[in-house]
């Protein structure tokens, strides 16, 4: 039997679901955070860029031994190319990820005096870092609103309802950023990451027996 969907929600309908989900989620995640180690806002930056494409446990591993070889942003900025990548390797894609890495210590030694700009349109011009990985900025790092669209967040908001069928980034967190308050941005897409991490996976079945948004998912919103 074909499945037929419920229509599609419309904007307060969406805003009141995002409530819901947003209360859940931090009831079921009170503690979530970023994944990612860092101790300095450069080192943030540098490890978002490790994690394309990798995962945030083989990047912590492999960030301890280019912060002890490069400790701050000028060691990394001065450093060979080379020397960069033959650390990065593990992490895939070494030589790109190795030369944006360099070009962007370098873009903050000379223009922002080894700082990470705080400003949303700067941090979009350095090299190697696109919206997910500002917005990761602005709100884990300077505490500003933020909604972090990466697979797992894309994959949800879709399967929950709060989007329908976006999958481009970008439109994803234009959507988002019309019915998630700006306060509750950041930790929300982390919470996203934990929940799809242990619950709705994306290479196997959801676990939506135990799952916190079970009654109010739209994937189960089927006739």
């Amino acid at each position: 039997m074909t499945e037929v969907r419920k229509k599609e929600a419309g904007p307060e309908e969406k805003r009141r679901l995002a409530l819901k989900v947003i209360a859940r989620l931090k009831k079921e995640y009170p503690d979530a955070d970023c994944t990612l180690d860092y101790n300095e806002a450069w080192k943030l930056l540098v490890s978002v860029r490790l994690a394309a494409q990798c995962t945030d446990a083989r990047v912590n591993v492999v960030v301890e031994e280019l912060y002890k070889k490069f400790p701050n942003v000028d060691a990394l900025a001065a450093a060979d190319v080379g020397e960069i990548e033959k650390i990065v390797r593990p992490c895939g894609l070494g030589n790109s990820k190795a030369r944006d890495i360099s070009a962007c210590m370098k873009l903050l030694r000379d223009q922002y005096g080894g700082k990470v700009p705080e400003d949303f349109d700067a941090l979009l011009k350095l090299p190697g870092v696109g919206r997910k990985s500002a917005n990761l900025i602005m709100g884990d790092v300077f505490g500003k609103p933020a909604i972090v669209t990466d697979t797992h967040c894309i994959r949800l908001c879709n399967r929950i309802g709060l989007v329908e069928g976006i999958k481009e980034p970008k439109k994803v967190e234009m959507e988002l950023w019309k019915i998630i308050p700006p306060k509750e941005g950041s930790d929300f897409c982390h919470r996203l990451v934990y929940h799809g991490r242990e619950v709705c996976t994306a290479r196997t079945k959801p676990h939506c027996d135990r799952c916190c948004l079970e009654d109010i998912c739209e994937k189960n919103g089927v006739e």
